[in-house]
């Protein structure tokens, strides 16, 4: 399973980051420490047709891309 760690990034870089790190497949794991990624990462890959599930995890969110 392919994961990117984008916590401290802030946007647009986390989506640029899964953008890049999708073309080697799924599942994908991202890791982001604030909902403003959260929801553009899962917006993106939903419009992408991709499924998203997340998670939080203390104050980070998991995000894995299917």
């Amino acid at each position: 399973m392919n994961q990117i760690d984008a916590r401290g990034f802030s946007c647009p870089e986390p989506v640029l980051m899964t953008k890049k790190a999708l073309a080697n497949g799924t599942p994908l794991v991202v890791l982001v420490d604030n909902e403003t990624p959260l929801q553009n990462i899962r917006r993106f890959a939903t419009n992408m047709g991709y499924r998203v599930e997340w998670k939080e995890i203390g104050d980070d969110f998991e995000v894995t891309i299917l």
